[in-house]
């Protein structure tokens, strides 16, 4: 397993910054391929993402990209507008599909809320509409809706998801109610599938009593997803996981 640092172009003289995780056995063209962005008050190296990467390359399941968002580049907490985020992403992608080292096989998008729900705009606009093509959609923590807020679900990025998508979320999660999250992926074109990571918070993190976290929850998150791309890339599901 093999962590490059790579910079990815917006535009002449614009990067933002990027890893590129490759598994120890990587086959050009097949071994599939992983992007994740980072959340609205993080960046790229935030522990859920890193730990992801390295479980997902290991496990020799796909070659994962992490990138910043532009603002989190300058060193800004508000977001960019959502425009340049999605071209952001779009960029990452490219240089996904264009990386030289080991171009991918099919490409799954992600990431962790902010980035989770751009992920799934770029998929529901589709290739033809300034979209991206992907083979299925890995949600870490999707903001559904504000904290308290549930009477106004956000469930416009994933309006023309066609693809499989895993969703994976805390049940302590304040962003999303799991009952409306049930409905939701149950009415998408191709229904979605839940991994209730039992206890977790909204960054999937699972706290003792005493409020130290406890070890365990990023690995079950990462074989999950280990488990999810090979079931979408196979047509066969390896094992079965609680909901």
């Amino acid at each position: 397993m093999d962590t490059k640092r790579i910079d990815i172009e917006m535009s002449p003289g614009i990067s933002v910054s990027g890893r590129l995780t490759l598994p120890q056995t990587c086959r050009p063209g097949i071994t599939p391929g992983l992007i994740l962005a980072h959340g609205q008050n993080n960046d790229l190296a935030h522990p859920l993402l890193a730990s992801v990467a390295d479980y997902v390359a290991r496990a020799g399941a796909a070659m994962v990209l992490r990138f910043n968002f532009p603002y989190t580049e300058r060193g800004e907490e508000r977001p960019d507008p959502g425009s340049v985020l999605e071209t952001a992403y779009g960029c990452a992608y490219a240089a996904l599909l264009g990386n030289t080292v080991c171009p991918p096989g099919p490409v799954f998008l992600g990431g962790k809320s902010l980035g989770a729900r751009i992920a799934a705009e770029l998929v529901s606009r589709g290739a033809d509409a300034g979209g991206v093509r992907s083979a299925g959609l890995v949600f870490l923590g999707f903001p559904l809706h504000a904290p308290g807020r549930k009477d106004q679900p956000r469930t416009e990025p994933l309006r023309h998801v066609a693809v499989p998508s895993l969703f994976i979320t805390g049940t302590q999660d304040p962003f999303c109610d799991l009952a409306l999250l049930k409905t939701v992926t149950a009415s998408l074109a191709q229904p979605g599938t839940i991994h209730l990571v039992e206890g977790g918070d909204h960054s999937l993190e699972v706290r003792s009593p005493g409020g130290e976290a406890r070890d365990g929850a990023y690995c079950e998150v990462g074989a999950r997803i280990v488990a999810f791309i090979e079931e979408v890339v196979t047509g066969r599901s390896r094992c079965e996981f609680p909901t």
